[in-house]
């Protein structure tokens, strides 16, 4: 089985074992923990009074790719932010050597994997989640970003004050 099939095939496998439970615009974000390529641990509970977007994206997929530009490129232009983007590559069969020159260049780390309930692709790669400040689920579909839509999205939240802590 060559590469891309069997990546092609990992992706309808994470696609048809996401959970009956999904996340919900409008409602609390569930918690997460992810593991980072350099193997550190974050949950959500963790980035409290941040503005999270976790994304799932595929190395064969074209939009998934640019999507990543823009990320990286709003992060570089709003480096005082309070935004965290985590990055999930979908297929397993990837080695983490083979994408450490690209996470070591990206200003937002590329994580090995997500625990936590609800939080899947949905209908394909790429796939995002965007949680504000509060801890309320924004954002959760599938399709890529761009520069604009992702900046239209993400900068009334990161505008938004946070909450100090009870």
């Amino acid at each position: 089985m060559g590469f891309w099939t069997a990546g092609a095939l990992a992706l309808g496998l994470v696609v048809a074992s996401s959970t009956a439970q999904a996340v919900e615009v409008g409602k609390p974000a569930g918690d997460f923990t992810i593991t980072t390529f350099d193997k550190q641990k974050v949950k959500l509970s963790d980035l409290k009074g941040k503005v999270v977007v976790i994304n799932y994206w595929a190395t064969w997929c074209t939009p998934c790719r640019a999507e990543m530009i823009a990320f990286d490129s709003y992060l570089r232009h709003h480096p005082q932010s309070d935004l965290k983007v985590f990055s999930i590559a979908t297929e397993n069969s990837v080695p983490a050597d083979k994408l450490q020159h690209l996470a070591d260049a990206l200003s937002f780390p590329l994580a090995r994997q997500l625990a936590g309930r609800g939080y899947g692709v949905m209908r394909g790669v790429p796939t995002s989640y965007v949680i504000d400040r509060e801890g309320i689920v924004r954002h959760a579909e599938a399709g890529a970003f761009d520069e604009h839509s992702f900046e239209e999205l993400v900068t009334p939240l990161l505008a938004a004050p946070a909450r100090p802590a009870p």
